[in-house]
Formats: C-alpha cells, structure tokens, sequence
C-alpha cells in the first residue's frame, strides 16, 4: 500500500471511536486489540507485541512473545451510527520479523500463492452467511424472536429490521450485499454478500461477524452462528461458492463444449475436495456440535459427491447464467470453524485434484442419501463425509494431506485443540443421559 493510502487511512481514523486490530485463533474464535491511532505508523511497521500463549494454538507459555500487525488493505471504517469503529485485520509475526507458521491467515495466503504461482489461476469466493437471532443468550421458552419460515415477513420485524440495519452498515464501508432474507427455521437469516477475492472474503467474514453480533446487541438480541441450536431446527450453514480464473480473468470453470458446460479443471477441482472431504471434515465442520446437523435425508450434505442444482449434493453446481457464473458450492462446512483455514483445505485439496486429475464421479441424480438401488448407504460408508466429531478427528489424524498443506506445527496445534474439544464432551455427563439412565 502507497504512502498516499496510508496517509487517507490516517485522516478516517481521526473520525474513529476507537481502532482495533482484529485476528483468530485457530479455532476461528475472534480477538481483536484496541491501538492508540496515533501510533498507526509504527504499529504498520513493526507491529505491536501480544501473548501468544493465551491465544489457542498459537504460542506456549515458554514461548509466547509474538508480534500482530495490522493490514493496512484491510482497513474499514465501520460506521455505527452513535459511533465509527477503526477496522483492521492482524497478521501474527515471530520475534524475529518471520511469519507465525501458525497464523491461520498464513495458511490461506500459501493456498492464495500456490494457486497463483503453479496453476496461474485465482480465486473467487462468496460464503452465504446463515445466523439466528434470539432473545438472550441463554435457552428459555422465549428465546425464539420469530415463528416465520422461508422468505417470511411480518409487520415490524424485527429480524428484517437487524438484517436491513446489518447491510446498512456494511455499506458505510464500502462493503456491497446481494441479498437478505428469512431463513427456512424460526428466527434465523441469511445474508450474502458479493463475493471478492479468498483473503479479503475471509477478513470480511471476520467483519461481518462483528458488526452482525454489535447491531443484534443495539437491539438487545443475541446472534448466535453455532451450528446446531436447537433440536428439529435446520442449522446454520455456511455454504462456499467458489470459481476461479486465468490471471487475465477469464473463466476457467466454464467450457461450451463440455457437458454442462462445466470444464475439466472445475470437475478435477471437485474431485479433488471430494475426495479429501472425511480428512478435511474437521475443519469445515469443526466442532462437537457440527456434527448434529448431518442427518439422513436433511439439507445438511453428508454423502460425499456432486449434483446439479441438487441440494443434497455435498457440492452443489448451481444454475448459470453466463461463463463467469460458473461455479461450484460446498454446503457441508458451517460458521464455528476458522474461516483463513476453510478456504485454505478447501483451495489446497481443489488444487490437488487438478494436480492428479481427480474423478469427481458420475453427478448424484435425485437424492443423494440414496443409492441408485434405493438403498440406504450403511452407516460405515466411506461415500459419508464423518457423521460425528470422534470419526472426523480419527480421519485428519490418519491425514498424510492435511499435515502437508497446514503446516506440522498448525496441524498438531489444531489437533490438540480438538483433542481437548472431544475429551470435555466425552466426559462430560448431559441431561439426556440423566432422563436415559437414572432411574436404572
């Protein structure tokens, strides 16, 4: 960024509240650190120091010292009305000048890099962002703020209301939306946003979720994008749409004279995520809770494969107007899980598959829970992506894939992390298990 950019930065934060530097663990758990605005020069140019051991799976306690930079291409001035907040997304250095191998965002600017580098190709991602709101954050009988479905509506709202006030001040920032609507579920909603480059989208996704949590609380409501709140709901989803170019911008995903028009690079690419799916699973889906939503013939994939417009389709090819449209859409992954290493697995396991020209197999034809007899698949299937957090541990650790694209130290970090995950809900005694098994 030119002096010039920097200096434009300066004069916005002069209008800010106050600025913050925002980052993730590598569980995707938001941080962020308020700075002096003055000190923005330096802090640009050197950094400013945090404890990397109280901040999951990046340093120990041994070890700790570690410098967050802001990056300046990601600075936002979000406006909230009664106040303008100084935006900014942080990369982890070591002492020494070096980049943390552990910066989940590292690891998407490697995949960003190889694509560019060995494949000449650049990507285009739009998550669709999925979210409930409810009154509090603790589960009561009044929780729900909406018994609406599917695109519904009523008069005074107030989940359009939120939605509407949410773009609104994305849009003070320069950030554009497609669309906004009702979800299938009571209170929930669905906002998309256009899509843009990997890095970018992953640090908009982080802002979304700010501003989104930050306009839900002026309401006095609480947004939530746990997976799976309540029983018999849908979940909240996090579907990826992604397509990719030559460096010159032209489609690589699109090719008239293949069927569908979908070319042979796209259909490698899907075979490629598809057949990394069970060892990538825990990252997309990344918590014990994720895996409540992978139920048999609900909207949630969890057979792995590919369809037409087929919402059953772990990846879905939606219908396409013109070239540049052409795309693919991952609906397993969810919103508990660090966006920088979803798009990562998801560009590193679609550029293995063009490197071994991966078979994405025959499209999935009517429901995909179904064989072609109109047998159920066996619980044990392999065409399953794991249908519990246990099984998705066990695949990513038996990975060779997995370790080689994240890094050693990020994959062992994030392993631990979700060792721990797992034991805490092992041993953890629920209130099922206290109405199963008490009076026996």
């Amino acid at each position: 960024m030119s002096g010039a950019d920097i200096s434009a930065i300066k004069d916005q934060l002069t209008q800010a509240y106050t600025t913050k530097i925002f980052f993730t663990d590598l569980n995707g758990r938001s941080k962020n650190l308020a700075i002096n605005p003055q000190d923005i020069d330096t802090i640009i140019a050197q950094g400013v120091g945090i404890d990397g051991s109280s901040i999951a799976g990046i340093a120990t306690v041994d070890n700790s010292d570690r410098m967050l930079k802001p990056v300046p291409e990601s600075f936002r001035l979000v406006d909230f009305g009664d106040r303008k907040i100084g935006f900014f997304v942080g990369q982890i250095f070591n002492q020494d000048g070096s980049r943390s191998s552990v910066d989940p965002r590292y690891a998407l600017e490697r995949a960003v890099e190889k694509g560019v580098n060995e494949y000449q190709m650049q990507f285009m991602l739009g998550p669709e962002h999925e979210f409930f709101l409810l009154n509090g954050d603790e589960i009561h009988s009044d929780i729900h703020t909406d018994k609406l479905g599917y695109f519904g509506s009523s008069p005074g709202d107030i989940g359009e209301i939120v939605r509407q006030e949410i773009v609104n001040v994305l849009g003070t920032c320069g950030v554009k939306y497609e669309k906004t609507h009702h979800e299938v579920t009571s209170s929930q909603h669905e906002i998309n946003l256009e899509p843009g480059d990997p890095l970018t989208i992953a640090d908009r996704t982080i802002l979304f979720d700010f501003v989104t949590k930050e306009v839900a609380a002026h309401y006095g409501l609480h947004a939530t994008f746990m997976s799976k709140p309540f029983t018999g709901f849908n979940r909240n989803a996090f579907h990826i749409h992604l397509s990719f170019t030559d460096l010159e911008g032209k489609s690589l995903c699109y090719d008239e004279n293949c069927e569908h028009h979908l070319s042979p690079l796209l259909m490698n690419f899907v075979g490629g995520v598809i057949g990394h799916a069970r060892e990538a699973s825990i990252v997309f889906a990344a918590t014990f809770n994720s895996y409540k939503a992978y139920v048999l013939d609900k909207e949630a994939p969890i057979v792995r494969g590919w369809g037409l417009r087929n919402r059953s389709s772990m990846i879905r090819m939606p219908h396409a107007t013109s070239p540049k449209a052409t795309r693919m859409e991952l609906r397993c992954p969810d919103a508990t899980g660090n966006v920088y290493l979803q798009f990562a697995v998801l560009i590193f396991a679609g550029l293995d598959g063009i490197k071994n020209k991966a078979d994405a197999g025959p499209a999935d034809v009517g429901s995909a829970y179904k064989k072609p007899t109109g047998e159920r698949p066996k619980v044990l299937d392999r065409r399953f992506i794991p249908r519990d957090f246990f099984p998705a541990l066990m695949e990513a650790e038996n990975s060779t894939f997995m370790p080689e694209v994240l890094g050693a130290d990020l994959f062992d970090n994030y392993m631990r992390i979700k060792m721990t995950e797992w034991e805490d809900h092992r041993t953890t005694i629920t209130d099922m298990e206290h109405r199963k098994y008490l009076n026996i």
